[in-house]
């Protein structure tokens, strides 16, 4: 199984996801959307980079528990109910990215919204992850 990154030279140069990925020889996982809640359903965690850091542990809890890690990320979706304080916050959510993740990114978008399912969940992720057919 292999993950291509693809990052055109024509294209502006990504920082904190790649234009595309492509992969072959793999077995999909489509992850759910997770919100900062601990495992009572409670959201968790003071402002965007605390819940950026629990909703990104909780996926990638699912993700091992399906046979994979965050190398396996092929995308992810953020949905942010404050983009502004998100963007303030890039550098420490970046830092989170790479304590959790590592230095490469899967392609990524980020999305504004008015809010999510829990009023207290600031940011949730969402994902797909392509793992070796034999996992």
């Amino acid at each position: 199984m292999t993950v291509e990154r693809i990052n055109l030279p024509e294209l502006a140069r990504p920082s904190g996801f790649s234009h595309a990925t492509a992969v072959s020889g793999a077995r999909l996982v489509f992850l759910a959307g997770q919100t900062a809640t601990d495992a009572g359903g409670r959201i968790v965690g003071d402002g965007v980079v605390a819940q950026f850091e629990r909703a990104l542990s909780n996926l990638l809890a699912a993700l091992r528990a399906a046979g994979g890690g965050p190398e396996h990320l092929t995308e992810l979706t953020v949905y942010i109910v404050d983009m502004d304080d998100y963007r303030a916050h890039a550098r420490e959510i970046g830092a989170v990215w790479q304590k959790l993740a590592g230095r490469d990114y899967p392609a990524m978008a980020g999305i504004g919204v008015h809010r999510l399912w829990d009023a207290e969940a600031l940011v949730e992720v969402k994902g797909t992850a392509a793992i070796s057919a034999s996992s």
